[in-house]
């Protein structure tokens, strides 16, 4: 049910290095957020099994009206899988009242060593049909650039 949207960036940051900000609640926070958006985890739990839950607030929500309320998308996160350094797979459903955009979306992060970096493609199946593609796609690359700007100071 749903379709797969994709978004891929290489990173210059080691694979680890790129695997922690994945987990790390604060380093969740800075880059998981797409451009337009700010984000706070209200709970957290990094463990297969455990996962997050995340208010995003929309800085201008007149242009992008949120999922949650006017102003918000609230989603609750399971970690399906942690493979360090590869993988992270996610489980996301979003509180809404709108049917559109219900269901469980499964993000996939994948890292692969990419000369001094790597090489991270998110790809989201399961996208609930009130998301528009190319709007989620963008977000997606937005995030990837954000994850960059963090690990790539840090490293």
């Amino acid at each position: 049910m749903g379709r797969t949207d994709r978004a891929s960036r290489v990173i210059a940051a080691p694979p680890a290095t790129v695997y922690a900000a994945l987990l790390d609640r604060e380093s969740l926070e800075a880059w998981l957020p797409p451009d337009g958006m700010r984000g706070r985890v209200e709970q957290w739990d990094p463990r297969p099994g455990g996962g997050f839950r995340m208010v995003l607030t929309y800085l201008d929500p007149a242009d992008s009206p949120g999922k949650t309320s006017d102003a918000t998308d609230v989603v609750d996160v399971e970690f399906a899988a942690l493979v360090p350094p590869e993988r992270v797979v996610q489980r996301a459903v979003f509180e809404a009242d709108d049917p559109s955009y219900a269901g469980t979306m499964t993000m996939t992060w994948h890292l692969a060593a990419a000369g001094d970096g790597t090489e991270v493609t998110v790809t989201a199946s399961g996208v609930p049909p009130g998301i528009g593609q190319a709007v989620h796609e963008a977000g997606m690359a937005s995030s990837l650039a954000n994850l960059a700007t963090c690990v790539e100071a840090a490293d």
